[in-house]
């Protein structure tokens, strides 16, 4: 295998840790979230209104990130949504009324996804230098950082959340400002797509609108599955009668079959192509999750969560990589329209289940997926030039 040039070794090295703090500030605030409840006396409307400003926010924060991140400005976005995200963490652990944490939440939505945007969007350009896949172990990283993270919030379960975010949050402030040089440097983020550029006749792939909205809808089908394992998951277990620890492990081995699947990912794409890993893997997760949700068996269903995080764990790295020829607002564009399946997705399924029930209503995902493996080749095949 060629080995990448240093400027894109180091460039990846950085990224990866930009993708492992944003999932330790997202799993330390998402675990702590009933503390955040309880210390500002929120009724369950209220918090859905301080769940919903940060959504909001993130929204306006990915399309603002998308029309900002041109190559020159990804260093100052990423150094900038990194310190702006933590700080903003720090600061919710210190908000005790409604008005506060609403205020708050708005701009830690508006730095998640100013930095969502640059780190992929860095990403993309990092990929094209290697020359080969790295992508989905960039998000492996996520998904390592949020397990560390949900860890560090269980292990510190009996400390007060302010402090907790706190401490996290100035931590993790401090690596990003103590980043920022080197994000900066010749040696960082700022490298060139690629070390050949294409030649006087030779003309850049484009994206088209269609297969672009293609991918922004494959991957909010892939991140409603998502949030219906985050939200559905243990309520899932606890419906076949298992304990609270079972059924909050459903969730936990959901989590490590996905940062399993995304570390060994890039040489499976490697090897045989993004489009037929992409389907093979939305397929082994629609089946997975279709026989735990028939059955009444807890170890059958618990195999079954984690079959489907496994299958899905390539799927949004492959889109982001496909969207990344379109330029950071395809990029954004996926990501917006990714998160708006996440976002609608428990309360679509919640919704569905109180019409039928809810293995019935679980098996939107499982369909979804399938609808990924089928359109998987048309979305990702590689445009010509």
């Amino acid at each position: 295998m060629k080995t990448a040039p240093l400027t894109a070794r180091r460039s990846r090295g950085l990224l990866t840790g930009y993708f492992a703090g944003l999932g330790v500030v997202m799993a330390v605030w998402g675990a702590r979230m009933p503390a955040v409840q309880q210390a500002a006396h929120l009724s369950t409307a209220h918090l859905a209104l301080v769940l919903l400003a940060a959504a909001l926010g993130m929204v306006a924060g990915l399309q603002s990130g998308g029309r900002l991140a041109r190559p020159a400005r990804l260093p100052a976005l990423l150094t900038s949504g990194a310190a702006g995200l933590t700080a903003c963490l720090a600061f919710l652990g210190l908000c005790d009324s409604l008005a506060l944490l609403l205020a708050a939440a708005l701009a830690f939505g508006i730095a998640h996804g100013v930095l969502d945007v640059a780190a992929n969007s860095a990403a993309v350009r990092c990929q094209n230098a290697y020359g080969r896949p790295i992508m989905s172990g960039l998000h492996a990283a996520y998904s390592i950082g949020a397990l560390a993270g949900a860890a560090l919030a269980a292990v510190t379960a009996h400390t007060a959340h302010s402090t907790l975010f706190l401490t996290t949050g100035l931590v993790l402030t401090g690596a990003a400002l103590a980043a920022a040089p080197a994000t900066r440097s010749p040696n960082g983020t700022d490298q060139p797509p690629a070390p050949a550029h294409p030649g006087p006749d030779e003309a850049r792939p484009t994206l088209s609108s269609a297969k672009l909205w293609l991918l922004g809808a494959l991957a909010a089908a892939t991140l409603l599955g998502e949030g219906a394992a985050a939200d559905w998951a243990a309520v899932h277990l606890h419906s076949l009668h298992a304990s609270t620890a079972v059924s909050a492990a459903a969730f936990a081995l959901y989590s490590a079959a996905m940062a399993t699947g995304r570390l060994t990912g890039d040489r499976l794409t490697t090897a045989f192509g993004a489009p037929g890993v992409v389907r093979v893997g939305a397929i082994l997760a629609a089946a997975g999750l279709t026989t735990g949700v028939v059955t009444s068996s807890t170890p059958l269903a618990l195999a079954g969560w984690s079959v489907f995080g496994l299958g899905l764990s390539i799927t949004v790295p492959c889109l982001i990589s496909a969207a990344g020829v379109g330029g950071p607002r395809a990029v954004a564009t996926v990501a917006v329209t990714g998160y708006l399946g996440l976002l609608a997705g428990p309360a679509l399924i919640g919704a569905l289940a109180a019409v039928t029930t809810l293995p019935t209503a679980l098996l939107l995902p499982a369909l979804l997926a399938a609808a990924v493996a089928a359109l998987s080749h048309r979305a990702l095949e590689k445009p010509s030039p």
